[in-house]
């Protein structure tokens, strides 16, 4: 197992980081979680000997349900490990029971403390943005609470490229701890990140944890063109993630997957994690498991090395198409790229050659 610093921060995270939501089971997350303290615990010991060193966890998964479990399977063991957690989404009717205020985050960080049997959380992250609360005011509480030693480091999870950077300049100006680190969704078939999020950590050396790198189970090889998903899978079972703008483009990248995990003699989620870990600005990928054979094969991405002509492949068909200003500044000839958006914009300007060539070609041929 290879670590990556979380950032610009000194600690060292695993590549491959152990996700909860299959803990616990309650309060609409039946669907995708079932696994219980016995179970959850040979889970985290399986992990830990493949050498993991980090888990994430939400006061929101099965509201709270999961945190509990995750303590309690955790033991003696909590402090040889990062414990991540987050907070700020909506946990009842109450409207002081949600968002990032001051009064929230604290009661949110005290109540996760209790509920996972710790006196500290190694990372603490901010679920989603919060538009009513003042910045300020998050990034006072998240500098109180890292202070007073009940959080190390704090970061954020789903937000977009200007909400981050309004929180790092707010941060800056205001002389508060700075976050460390974004959770964002990241799949070969979504790759929406590519466009803010990801250059933005590389400019700014934010971690980048990427949670649902498998698509949420839609890219384990359980969904399939032409196949019923098997009903006791999260997406057989009616889970409303992940959003699908194409289903034929998926079904086409779910072929892929196949195709060269045949090579390779494994299965496509190995494919697909292998080929998150080698994108740029990825820290780290958070997968879950509810049995002990999907643990060790997705565990074994870290061993499966796909060839440069494979990761190709993959990048070429799952390639975002070019946004503005990104297509802009491709025709129109603009140099300078910038370092952190050099890895990203060379996909749109072959893609943009392509299309000229096609069009020269049929103009000549007309």
């Amino acid at each position: 197992m290879d670590y990556r610093p979380l950032g610009h921060s000194g600690l060292m995270v695993s590549k491959m980081v152990l996700g909860t939501v299959p803990f616990g089971g309650a309060h609409g997350f039946e669907k995708a979680a079932s696994v219980g303290v016995e179970d959850a615990s040979r889970i985290l010991d399986i992990a830990f000997e493949a050498g993991i060193n980090t888990i994430d966890t939400a006061d929101l998964y099965s509201l709270g349900v999961t945190e509990e479990v995750t303590g309690k399977a955790l033991g003696k063991k909590r402090n040889d490990i990062i414990l991540a957690t987050k907070g700020r989404s909506p946990l009842g009717d109450d409207p002081n029971n949600t968002g990032a205020s001051r009064y929230h985050l604290i009661r949110a960080v005290e109540a996760s403390l209790k509920r996972l049997g710790t006196d500290h959380i190694d990372l603490y992250q901010l679920h989603n943005w919060d538009g009513l609360t003042p910045i300020e005011e998050t990034l006072e509480a998240m500098h109180h609470l890292v202070t007073s030693g009940k959080v190390r480091y704090y970061g954020t999870s789903n937000y977009s490229g200007w909400q981050m950077m309004k929180m790092l300049g707010k941060a800056e100006a205001h002389h508060y701890l700075k976050p460390v680190s974004q959770q964002i969704y990241y799949t070969p078939e979504s790759r929406e990140a590519e466009y803010e999020l990801l250059p933005l950590a590389l400019d700014q050396n934010i971690a980048s944890l990427i949670w649902g790198p498998m698509g949420e189970g839609f890219l384990t090889g359980k969904v399939r063109r032409g196949q019923d998903t098997p009903p006791n899978t999260r997406q057989g079972e009616g889970w409303p993630e992940p959003y699908i703008h194409d289903m034929e483009r998926a079904y086409d990248i779910i072929e892929e997957l196949f195709a060269i995990g045949e090579a390779h003699d494994c299965s496509p989620a190995r494919v697909c994690l292998a080929w998150l870990l080698d994108r740029p600005g990825v820290t780290s990928l958070i997968f879950g498991a509810r049995t002990e054979e999907h643990l060790r094969d997705n565990l074994a991405a870290t061993e499966l090395k796909l060839s440069d002509e494979e990761h190709q492949r993959l990048e070429k068909l799952t390639r975002p198409i070019p946004l503005y200003p990104y297509w802009h500044r491709i025709v129109c000839g603009m140099d300078r790229w910038d370092p952190a958006e050099k890895p990203f914009l060379e996909g749109y300007a072959e893609t943009i050659k392509h299309r000229d060539d096609d069009r020269a070609s049929k103009s000549s041929d007309s």
